[in-house]
């Protein structure tokens, strides 16, 4: 611990005075020695791995001294959604693609690149209808038969991808079967306030739609429409009555590499000092 503090003590003071990309360089120079450290004290089975692969840091190597987390880049989010994140860097759940979370109970989406860093966040709107699962053929009935109790969200890993709606929008698909797209939000019934609602600071008037996701022209066209636009990418729509360990499976990141949060917050940005800092924690 005594050690921990000292190097970040002094990489603190080497940003504060160098600025962040000289200290991710240094960072990036010890990270080297330290790897050619841990190589020389390897068993042989795994020293014999680098020399065949010819890889800086095999898997067994990355798994074993490198957690990975999202880097939220100062946004304030809950903590479901930084333990999903956390767990898309981790586990490459996502295959190190860009990838989207949608925060059901506090009404936002987050656009994360391939390295897991936040791109951008914004408020949204969903499902009128609170609940984590969709009816079945719903998608099949015209939207004057879907039951308001029916209007959901539904929580869950989808691949998401670009389309059109029946209106022939662009769109992003989230659950094509169940018609539920993720789009700029829709204006063309003025009694329903959905520019004033992505306004407000609370959440309480977020649910409007009949299922799908609502988002802000400016931030369609900035972030999801360049994210979707030559590939799929995995939208993770977070629960609101069941756990988000149960829909994903998901771990936490900071707990499984015996790290605390406060530890997670305050490490530097660079991977190769985070690494850094773990492999000395491990020593």
């Amino acid at each position: 611990m005594f050690v921990q503090l000292r190097m970040k003590r002094f990489f603190d003071r080497l940003r504060n005075s160098a600025g962040p990309d000289v200290a991710a360089g240094i960072g990036a120079g010890l990270l080297v020695a330290l790897v050619g450290l841990l190589v020389v004290k390897m068993p042989a089975a795994e020293s014999r791995v680098l020399a065949v692969t010819g890889e800086a840091t095999p898997p067994l190597l990355a798994h074993r001294v490198a957690p990975r987390f999202a880097d939220l880049r100062g946004e304030r989010a809950a903590d479901d959604v930084l333990l999903v994140a956390d767990w898309v860097a981790d586990s490459r759940d996502a295959a190190d693609q860009p990838f989207v979370i949608i925060d059901k109970k506090g009404a936002h989406v987050y656009v994360f690149d391939s390295g897991a860093r936040l791109l951008g966040a914004a408020p949204v709107l969903l499902g009128a209808a609170p609940g984590d699962d969709t009816v079945p053929g719903i998608g099949d009935r015209p939207l004057s038969q879907v039951l308001p109790h029916e209007r959901t969200t539904p929580a869950g890993r989808f691949v998401g991808e670009r389309g059109h709606n029946a209106r022939g929008e662009d769109v992003v698909w989230v659950d094509y079967d169940a018609a539920v797209s993720m789009h700029r939000v829709l204006t063309t019934n003025p009694q329903e306030r959905r520019l004033e609602r992505l306004a407000t600071p609370t959440v309480d008037d977020n649910r409007v739609s009949f299922g799908c996701i609502n988002v802000p022209v400016a931030f369609y066209e900035k972030f999801l429409r360049p994210t979707f636009a030559e590939h799929t990418a995995i939208i993770y729509v977070l629960p609101e009555f069941k756990s988000a360990r149960e829909v994903f499976a998901a771990y936490d990141v900071a707990a499984r590499y015996g790290l605390s949060r406060t530890q997670v917050q305050r490490a530097p940005d660079s991977d190769a000092l985070m690494m850094l800092l773990f492999a000395l924690r491990s020593s």
